[in-house]
């Protein structure tokens, strides 16, 4: 009987070619591992019920991803430790899970990897290599902050070592998604208990911190940095008047990163810039959960950096309605990038403007947070700065939050500065 977690799924299109009838079709290292466990914890029908529920996922890579982060180690926990059938699972289990989640084993911990499985052949991949398990994989995995990485760059340091903490979105993430497997389960006809939705405290895993978007947002002065380093850049070497359109086109109009590289069903272009019979601008997007929306377009953006950047590429300074051409090209002109691509052009960016800050004489205290930002703090940057001239609902429905309450407790912090203004001038000595 196994006594180690392994991976049992794999990457998000090689599912899709599994045999969903059959385990004919899986790795024989996740067959060999299944069929080792006593026959009863019925790993097998523990994996096909799992299996099946991120079937039922598997139209979106992230969902998949993230789903089958928490299923996997449900079902690992229940044949290692629960040592009992995925399926009989009740609710001291789903909180003894949970817990376990908290702080689990130090052998179950380990540093982030790219491959699950690590393939055995030649240069070339044939259908005929084989497979084994990445020794390096864990259920769980420790990441160090940005700003502690940069900081140990920057010093010449070793990085330091950090406990395993799983953030309190993680733990409420754990609890739905185990939750939602077993109502799939209980729909299915596999089971008729949903140990999770049977759990007593359940706000003690559905808590969720509220952002503190100022921790993840550029100040006034930083923001004039990165805007300005681009531009140098630009300025230096015409292949990053790409990289100026991309900081420009993420800040003015607080995309996230599927919007500017584009979605399975959508791959955005020059022609979803479009102007109405007012003259205003708008840009089209698909964003989460495949909702078209529409947000506004400042002029100062059109007429500095849209204009300019399609000039670079001998296009007509505006966009034409049906035009196709890719919003972002590489540098040979195929239409898009990757997600990561476009994240190490703007990490450039920040090293540069973190460099030119330091040069300057600029304290730590006013340069720290470049050392953290990473390209969704546009968006948080941009709003930040527009939600004081802008009405919550205009500005809601360009970041496109489902709730105006999520805006408002966001990015309208007025309720706080009344609050601290409230105790500044009371002393401690009376």
């Amino acid at each position: 009987m196994p006594l180690q977690p392994q991976p049992l799924f794999e990457t998000f299109e090689r599912f899709h070619e599994l045999n969903f009838l059959q385990l004919n079709a899986e790795l024989p290292v996740v067959r060999d591992y299944l069929h080792d466990f006593a026959e009863d914890c019925r790993a097998v029908e523990g994996y096909f019920a799992i299996r099946g529920f991120l079937k039922s996922y598997a139209g979106n890579e992230a969902t998949y991803s993230s789903y089958r982060t928490h299923v996997e180690r449900l079902l690992l926990w229940a044949l290692l430790i629960a040592r009992k059938p995925l399926l009989d699972l009740r609710r001291k289990d789903a909180e003894a899970f949970m817990e376990f989640c908290l702080n689990p084993p130090a052998e179950w911990i380990g540093p982030v990897i790219k491959s699950r499985f690590v393939r055995v052949g030649g240069r070339k991949k044939l259908e005929s290599d084989s497979y084994v398990v990445n020794p390096d994989w864990r259920p769980f995995s420790t990441t160090l902050a940005k700003r502690e990485r940069k900081l140990a760059a920057e010093t010449l340091s070793e990085l330091p070592e950090r406990p395993y903490r799983m953030s309190q979105g993680s733990v409420a993430q754990v609890f739905a998604v185990c939750g939602s497997f077993f109502q799939h389960a209980m729909d299915e006809g596999l089971t008729e208990v949903n140990p999770f939705r049977a759990v007593k405290q359940k706000s003690i895993y559905k808590q969720r911190n509220t952002l503190d978007v100022a921790s993840r947002s550029l100040t006034q002065l930083q923001w004039s940095f990165v805007i300005e380093t681009a531009e140098q850049m630009a300025a230096e070497d015409p292949q990053h008047e790409r990289t100026l359109f991309i900081v420009a086109t993420l800040f003015s109009m607080y995309l996230r990163i599927s919007d500017l590289v584009g979605r399975d069903n959508w791959e955005p272009t020059m022609g979803d810039f479009r102007r109405d019979s007012t003259g205003n601008w708008w840009f089209h997007v698909v964003g989460k959960g495949n909702k078209a929306a529409k947000i506004s377009v400042r002029d100062d953006y059109v007429q500095d950096y849209l204009v300019r950047y399609r000039r670079h590429l001998q296009l007509p300074p505006l966009p034409s309605p049906q035009e196709k051409t890719a919003l972002i090209t590489t540098l040979k002109g195929r239409a898009g990038l990757s997600d990561r691509h476009v994240r190490l052009l703007l990490q450039q960016v920040f090293d540069r403007s973190l460099k030119r800050m330091a040069d300057e004489g600029w304290s730590d205290d006013e340069i720290d947070q470049l050392r953290s930002a990473s390209l969704h703090w546009l968006r948080h940057t941009a709003a930040t700065f527009d939600a004081p001239h802008r009405d919550m609902k205009d500005l809601q429905a360009d970041l496109r939050h489902n709730s105006l309450s999520t805006t408002q407790n966001t990015y309208y912090n007025s309720l706080d500065e009344q609050r601290a203004h409230s105790i500044k001038g009371l002393k401690v000595k009376r």
